[in-house]
Parts: structure tokens; sequence; C-alpha cells
């Protein structure tokens, strides 16, 4: 199996690998963005040979794979299986060429995949993000700089999301970090930029609770629309409190493995409810990451895409 994407960047493509491993596969990842950004025009065919030879019966892509070439792209997968994962809301350019010529197309958000198959797209499936376990793993340790009430990590050019966490700083000690936030005027303070690796883990340790907070109406809007940012919170053994979605409760109880908030008001009451009780959130933590190495990892995901199948929601 060969995965085509952007490993050094965004990183699923290396959870993806892991998972794929895990399940008895021989895979190899290649950082087509890296090696794009690096090479120039010499990376499309010095990667192209280095795929063929390693001869792969399935390649896996996701929208970096587009800077080969289309046309190059279209010989690499005469004869084999030719997949691709698309973990965004939007299409961003080249996208649907790419699922075109793919074939068969996954889509994290249940409510793309008629948008998909209306423009051509042979195969579309819905398979929602995950937790990878080798990843996603508790810090033992945090920093006396992230100890905060509630921390939210994510992409500041979003005001959609910004109501939830203005209300939420002003009850609470909220720490907001992520890309994009340099220079812009939010309703809350930025206590710094993205945040990667293990960081990422001891952030989560040393927040009391973790927010999560949809960047556009159309998730909030679509049906169990799920962010990877839950399963990485849960995953760390964050107490994770999300924007509820019909249909969510199929990924995670409320109450159980994390709290929903419908509304701002929502959200600060279920934020001081967790705060008040530590005994509680720690315990719902616990019960969350166990049910999504139980049930949501990259790894149950991978078995669902490599035998042709689809997240199926009620």
């Amino acid at each position: 199996m060969a995965i085509l994407g952007a490993w050094a960047r965004h990183r699923d493509e290396e959870a993806y690998a892991n998972a794929a491993r895990r399940l008895g596969l021989t895979v190899r990842v290649f950082d087509v963005l890296h090696w794009s950004q690096r090479l120039k025009g010499l990376a499309p065919p010095v990667l192209a040979g280095a795929i063929e030879r390693f001869e792969p019966d399935l390649i896996l892509c996701t929208r970096d794979a587009q800077r080969l070439g289309f046309d190059r792209l279209s010989r690499l997968f005469r004869g084999r299986s030719a997949v691709m994962w698309h973990v965004d809301p939007q299409a961003q350019e080249g996208v649907l060429e790419l699922a075109r010529l793919c074939g068969t197309l996954y889509l994290t958000y249940a409510a793309q995949c008629d948008w998909y198959r209306q423009r051509g797209v042979g195969v579309v499936r819905f398979l929602p993000p995950a937790m990878a376990p080798e990843r996603d793993i508790p810090s033992p340790v945090t920093r006396p700089e992230f100890q905060c009430d509630a921390s939210f990590v994510g992409s500041g050019p979003y005001p959609y999301r910004w109501p939830v966490l203005a209300a939420v700083a002003a009850q609470f000690r909220l720490q907001v970090r992520g890309p994009g936030w340099k220079g812009v005027a939010a309703p809350f303070p930025v206590a710094g930029g993205p945040v990667h690796g293990r960081r990422y883990a001891e952030v989560i340790a040393g927040a009391a609770v973790s927010l999560g907070a949809s960047a556009l109406p159309a998730q909030d809007a679509d049906h169990a629309s799920a962010s990877d940012r839950m399963w990485r919170i849960i995953g760390c053994g964050g107490a994770y409190v999300g924007p509820y979605v019909p249909g969510i409760e199929q990924f995670a109880e409320h109450g159980v493995h994390c709290a929903w908030y419908r509304s701002p008001e929502e959200c600060v009451d279920a934020v001081r409810g967790l705060i008040d009780d530590p005994v509680e959130r720690r315990a719902m933590a616990e019960r969350g990451r166990a049910h999504a190495l139980a049930h949501h990892s990259y790894d149950q995901r991978l078995e669902l895409l490599l035998s042709g199948r689809e997240f199926t929601l009620r």
C-alpha cells in the first residue's frame, strides 16, 4: 500500500500507515507536499519512479497527491486500486478532479457525499476521522504555562467559532492556541500558535476541559459531523466538550464519554459542571479514551476502507 500526501505537515498519513501496518500490510508513505516544496519540478518524476519501484497494489491519496500531476497519477493508477480520503469540510482546488481520477472517495463529512456523486465520482463513502493509538496518548506531565480551566486548539480565521470561545473566556481561564491567530482581533486571549507532537498532549493535560468548536455553519448542520479534534483530545485523555449535531450520539454518549453543547450558554454550563466535579471529569475522560480505542481508532477506519466498506450511520 502506498500513501501519497502531506506526511510531514499534517501527519494524518502517518496515522493511516501505522494502522495499515498493524493490519498486516506493507506500507510506504510518499510525502508529496514536502518533496514538491524541496525539489520543485524534479519532485513528480522522482516520486513517481519511487512509487513504481515500490509496486503497491493499492494507492491511498490525500489532496496533496495531485502535485504529481493528473497525467502522471493516471499512469501510476493503471492496473492498481486507487482511493482518496478527504478530511476537510470543503473541496479545495483539484480535490474533485483527484477524486474522479481515483474513482473511489472516502469523506469525513457525510453531508458532502451527494455533492461528489452528482459531480461524477464513481464511488463515494463516509469514513469519519479517528484517534491514532500511537500518537494520541495522555501526557504524564504538563507545563505551568499550559494550566488553565479550558483550552481550545484550532485555526483562528473562523469567526463562526468565536462566540462560544468568548462565552467560556468570560467565565473561566481559557487558553486558545493554533495557526492563524496572529493579528486576529479575537474577543478572547490567544495564548500561542500551532501545537504539534507531544506538546499537544501536554496542552490537553494542562486544561481541566478541552473544547471543540466548529469552524463553519455547515459542520453544525451536518449529520454526525465529528472533527478529528474530538478524537485527538479524547485519545490524549482530555475531558472533551464539543458542539452537538444530530446523530453525534453514534460516536460518543453525552455525560459518559464527553459532553455536547447546543449553544454558548450550554457550553459554559458543561465546562462549569466538569470543573466543579474533578472526580467525574477524570472518570469521563478515562471512559472516553477506552471507548475511542475500542471503536474509533484508525485501525477500525482502515479496516473498513481496505474491505471496501464505510462507516454506517443510523
